[in-house]
């Protein structure tokens, strides 16, 4: 009598399940973080033909001036909450004392009264800002 033997034969296939797991956590991760990349305050830049600027080696100091006239940093504890111009001039104070070089920009809404942008500018000057850049919208319509 022939004894049939019962051989475990080795599988080939290359199991991919942990890869889906590590691209699925991936996936989550990215989307959750993507939206904390874009600052919080809704403005609309005025629009103007300028060069983009490179790529800053350290985040800039970004003032935002809403629709309503009130004040955002980006570099504040919360940048989605306003600032009264007291603070906005500590806060800018402060990070020019640690990095005197770092750039400081203003954006504000088309629709603001021209006044608190040029109050923002004169905050930031007397905070020691060398100079303050504004911020447009890239693109524009010329119109014909």
């Amino acid at each position: 009598m022939l004894r049939k033997r019962n051989r475990r034969q080795k599988i080939s296939e290359m199991n991919v399940v942990p890869y889906i797991d590590v691209m699925l956590v991936l996936l989550i991760i990215f989307m959750v973080t993507t939206p904390l990349l874009s600052q919080g305050v809704k403005v609309s830049l005025p629009k103007a033909a300028a060069n983009v600027l490179p790529p800053e080696k350290q985040t800039p100091v970004i003032v935002t001036v809403n629709s309503q006239g009130l004040y955002f940093l980006n570099i504040a504890g919360n940048p989605n909450l306003p600032i009264t111009s007291a603070v906005l001039s500590q806060s800018v104070k402060g990070a020019l004392q640690q990095n005197p070089d770092r750039k400081v920009y203003v954006r504000g809404d088309q629709g603001v009264e021209y006044g608190k942008v040029v109050n923002a500018m004169v905050i930031l000057q007397q905070a020691g800002a060398p100079s303050v850049g504004l911020m447009t919208d890239g693109s524009h319509d010329t119109g014909a």
